[in-house]
C-alpha cells in the first residue's frame, strides 16, 4: 500500500489521518415512537433564536415562579440562566409524579450478587424516603440552605435519596466517587467547607464486600489537619440493622441513618422554593494540575439542560426502563441515571457492581430480567465486554432500542461491535461527547433525526454551536481534514456557574485563551475552551480526538492518541490499547503502545508485526510506534478507565507513584519487569 501522504500541521493543528465511516440508519419503527422527529428543531435552536430557544427544556419542568430573563450576562463568563425563576429539583424529580405515577418505579437497585432480591422503589416510596431523610439532615445534622455536604457513596439508592434530600432543603451536595480514597475525599471537604460526611459502611464490588467506613477516618482526620472540621458523620448500613464493617464508630460523631431515621418516621418536608440560579450540587474534576476543581452547577440551568436532552437524545419516555452504567459519582449519574430521568418520571436503574461480575454475561441477565430498552454507557466498559464475552449478548433475550456511550470517543471497530452485537442489529447508538463542566451532551445525533457514524459524536446539539480553532485563533472550517481546538460559541443551561470559591481560575481555564474582550458582557465575547481536540468533517459532524494534552508531537507532525489507538484496534484480535508518549532525542516525542488481546490469543512477533502493519496502513509511517507491549492487562482504576499516567511513567522509566488505588495494582509490576528487560 503507498504510503499516506503526512499532512503539514501547526502547533495548533493536528493532522487526521483516518477515512470517514458510512451513516447507519434508524429504523422506521424507532423513529415513529422518538421524542423529537421535528428537524426544525435545529432552526429553533439556531445563534438567531439563542438564548431564547431554551425556554423549550424549561418548559418541560414545573416552577413556583417563571423568570424574568432566559440568560443574564452580566457577569460574564459566569452566566446565570432563567434568572428570577423559582423551582426546586427534588420536587421535579419526586413530588410532581405522584399524582399519575406514584405506583411507578423510580428506581431499580439491583445488588452485585445475584443470590440477593432486586429492589423496586416506586415513586411514592421515593417520595417518603427523601422527606424523612430530608427531615433528619435538616434537624439532626443542622444542615440549611446554602450549606455544602459531602457524600461519599457507592452505588446504592440511599446515594439518590441523599442527593434529593439535599435538593429538597436547598443543600449544596458534593458527591465523591466511591472508589476515591479517603485523601480524595478530604480534598473536597477542605475545598467544599463540608462539615458533614455521608457515607456508607460497606459495598460489594468484584464479589467482595468492601470496609467502605475506613475510608471516613481518613477523610476526617485529613480534613482537620487542613482545617476543615467535619462534627458529624452519618453512615448508611448496607445491610439495615447489621454491622458490616470492623472499622468502629466513633461516640458523638458517628451515626447510623438507618437507626436516626425512626425518629422522622412519617415527617414530611415542604421544598424550599431556590432561585433557578442557586448552585444544586459540586462536581468536582480532577485537574491536570494542583487541587480538584469543584464545578459548581445552577439549579434551573443544569435542571432544564439534562431533562431536555434526556427526553430528545436518550428518547426516554415514562414507560421505558432506562440503564445507565455509570457511577452516580460522575457527572454522567448525576445528569443521566438521577435528575434527567427522574426528572421525566422514567424507571432509572442503578447496578452496584462491576459488569463482569460473576461472568460477562451479567450485564446482559440485567437488562433481560428488567425488560431494559435504553442501555448508556463508556467505550471502557463496551471494550472491556467485549474483551472478555464476545458472544454473550446473543444468549440473553432482551433487546435495546437505544444505546448511548459517553466518556470519551469510541474507536469504529468497537462501535460497529456493540450496534451488531449488543444491539443486535437494532439499537440505534447515539456517540456523545461533554464534560463535568458542561453538564449536559454538547455533540450527538438525533437519534431518529441524523443518522449515526462511527467513531463521530454527530452535530453541535440543538443549541449548541461549536467552532474549532488553531492557537491564533483562527477558525478551521468543516472538511479541512486538519483538528484543532473545539470551543462552543455560546453559553448554555446545562454549563457550570464557575469553579467553588475560584472565579479566576474558571476564567483563565475555560476562557481567558479566546476570549475577544475581558471586559465584555456580551456572550459572544467569551467562547468556552473545553480542552479537546478535535475535526469538523465535511457533513458537519465532529470527531473528538481526545484531551489537547493527549496529542504527541513527532517531529513536527501533531498525533492524536485516540486515532492511534483506533488503528490497533482494527486488528480483530486486540480488545484494548493505550498510546503513551516518550521523550526521544531527535524527534522529540514518539508513541509507545501498549497492548491487551482478547481471551485465546498470545503475544507473538506476529501479532507485533500484525499490529505496526495496521498502524502503517491505517495512518502512515509516522505512526509507527517506538516499541508494542502486549501486556496481559491494563492498569487501571476501579473505574474501568486505563491510567496511561502510570503507563508513560513505565516507558519513560519514571516513578509510578502511587499505584495501590487501582483496581489491579500486581500489574504494573509485571509490566515493569517487562520493560526492564
Amino acid at each position: 500500500m503507498a504510503e499516506k501522504e503526512v499532512v503539514e500541521t501547526s502547533e495548533a493543528q493536528i493532522a487526521v489521518h483516518w477515512a470517514e465511516e458510512g451513516y447507519y440508519y434508524p429504523s422506521p419503527q424507532f423513529i415513529a415512537q422518538a421524542n423529537m422527529t421535528d428537524p426544525a428543531v435545529y432552526d429553533r435552536f439556531s445563534l438567531d433564536n439563542f438564548p431564547n430557544c431554551f425556554k423549550e427544556y424549561a418548559d418541560l419542568l414545573t416552577w413556583y415562579e417563571y423568570w424574568d430573563e432566559i440568560l443574564d450576562t452580566s457577569d460574564a463568563p459566569c452566566f446565570k440562566w432563567f434568572k428570577g425563576g423559582k423551582i426546586n429539583a427534588s420536587y421535579n424529580c419526586v413530588d410532581r409524579h405522584l399524582a399519575d405515577k406514584k405506583n411507578k418505579t423510580a428506581l431499580h437497585f439491583v445488588p452485585e450478587l445475584e443470590e440477593e432480591k432486586i429492589e423496586h422503589i416506586t415513586y411514592q416510596e421515593l417520595y417518603v424516603r427523601v422527606n424523612e431523610m430530608a427531615a433528619l439532615l435538616r434537624d439532626f445534622a443542622g444542615l440549611k440552605r446554602g450549606d455544602r455536604v459531602t457524600l461519599h457513596l457507592p452505588m446504592v439508592p440511599e446515594l439518590p435519596i441523599t442527593m434529593l434530600a439535599c435538593a429538597r432543603l436547598g443543600v449544596i451536595h458534593s458527591q465523591v466517587f466511591g472508589g476515591f480514597s479517603g485523601k480524595a475525599a478530604a480534598d473536597r471537604i477542605v475545598d467544599s467547607g463540608s462539615r458533614v460526611l455521608i457515607t456508607m459502611d460497606s459495598y460489594y464490588r468484584g464479589g467482595g464486600l468492601l470496609d467502605h467506613k475506613e475510608k471516613a477516618e481518613i477523610a476526617v482526620a485529613q480534613a482537620a489537619k487542613d482545617g476543615q472540621a467535619v462534627d458529624k458523620v452519618l453512615v448508611w448500613q448496607r445491610y439495615p440493622g447489621k454491622a458490616s464493617s470492623p472499622t468502629p464508630m466513633v461516640d458523638g460523631r458517628d451515626y447510623f441513618v438507618n437507626d436516626l431515621l425512626k425518629d422522622y418516621y412519617g415527617v414530611r418536608v415542604e421544598p424550599e422554593k431556590m432561585n433557578a440560579e442557586d448552585p444544586l450540587f459540586l462536581m468536582y474534576t480532577s485537574g491536570t494540575t494542583g487541587k480538584p476543581k469543584g464545578c459548581q452547577h445552577g439549579t434551573g440551568g443544569f435542571l432544564a439542560y439534562v431533562t431536555g436532552t434526556s427526553k430528545y437524545v436518550q428518547d426516554i419516555h415514562p414507560e421505558d426502563v432506562y440503564w445507565c452504567m455509570a457511577d452516580i459519582g460522575w457527572i454522567t449519574g448525576h445528569s443521566y441515571i438521577v435528575y434527567g430521568p427522574l426528572a421525566l418520571g422514567a424507571s432509572s436503574v442503578i447496578y452496584e457492581g462491576i459488569p463482569t461480575y460473576p461472568d460477562a454475561g451479567r450485564c446482559w441477565r440485567i437488562a433481560q430480567d428488567l425488560d431494559v430498552n435504553i442501555f448508556h454507557t463508556a467505550p471502557t466498559a463496551i471494550r472491556a465486554l467485549r474483551k472478555v464475552g464476545p458472544d454473550e449478548p446473543a444468549k440473553y433475550n432482551y433487546h435495546f432500542k437505544h444505546m448511548t456511550t459517553v466518556g470519551e470517543p469510541i474507536e469504529p471497530a468497537v462501535w460497529k461491535w456493540y450496534h451488531k452485537e449488543v444491539g443486535k442489529g437494532e439499537a440505534i447508538i447515539v456517540d456523545t461527547w461533554w464534560q463535568t463542566e458542561t453538564g449536559g451532551f454538547l455533540c450527538s445525533t438525533l437519534p431518529a433525526i441524523k443518522p449515526m457514524k462511527p467513531g463521530s459524536a454527530g452535530p453541535g446539539m440543538p443549541g449548541i454551536h461549536p467552532i474549532i480553532f488553531d492557537d491564533e485563533g483562527k477558525e478551521l472550517p468543516a472538511g479541512a481534514g486538519i483538528a484543532g481546538n473545539i470551543c462552543i460559541q455560546n453559553p448554555w443551561p446545562g454549563m457550570f456557574q464557575t469553579i467553588w470559591g475560584d472565579r479566576q481560575r474558571f476564567v483563565d481555564t475555560y476562557f481567558a485563551r479566546y476570549c475577544k474582550d475581558p471586559n465584555s458582557k456580551d456572550w459572544r465575547d467569551w467562547p468556552y475552551l473545553t480542552g479537546d481536540a478535535a475535526v469538523h468533517g465535511p457533513d458537519g459532524y465532529y470527531r473528538i480526538l481526545g484531551r489537547i494534552d493527549d496529542v504527541i508531537n513527532v517531529s513536527g507532525h501533531r498525533l492524536g492518541t485516540k486515532e492511534l489507538e483506533s488503528a490497533a484496534m482494527t486488528v480483530p484480535e486486540v480488545a484494548e490499547a493505550a498510546v503513551v508518549p516518550v521523550a526521544d532525542d531527535i524527534k522529540g516525542k514518539v508513541p509507545d503502545m501498549y497492548i491487551a488481546l482478547k481471551p485465546g490469543f498470545e503475544a507473538s512477533e506476529e501479532m507485533t508485526k500484525k499490529i505496526m502493519t495496521a498502524m502503517i496502513t491505517e495512518i502512515g509511517p509516522i505512526a509507527k510506534p517506538r516499541k508494542i507491549w502486549i501486556v496481559p492487562d491494563m492498569p487501571k482504576t476501579r473505574s474501568g478507565k486505563i491510567m496511561r499516567r502510570v503507563l508513560a511513567a513505565i516507558s519513560n522509566k519514571q516513578d509510578v507513584g502511587d499505584v495501590m488505588t487501582l483496581a489491579n495494582p500486581e500489574i504494573v509490576e509485571h509490566i515493569q519487569g517487562m520493560a526492564s528487560k
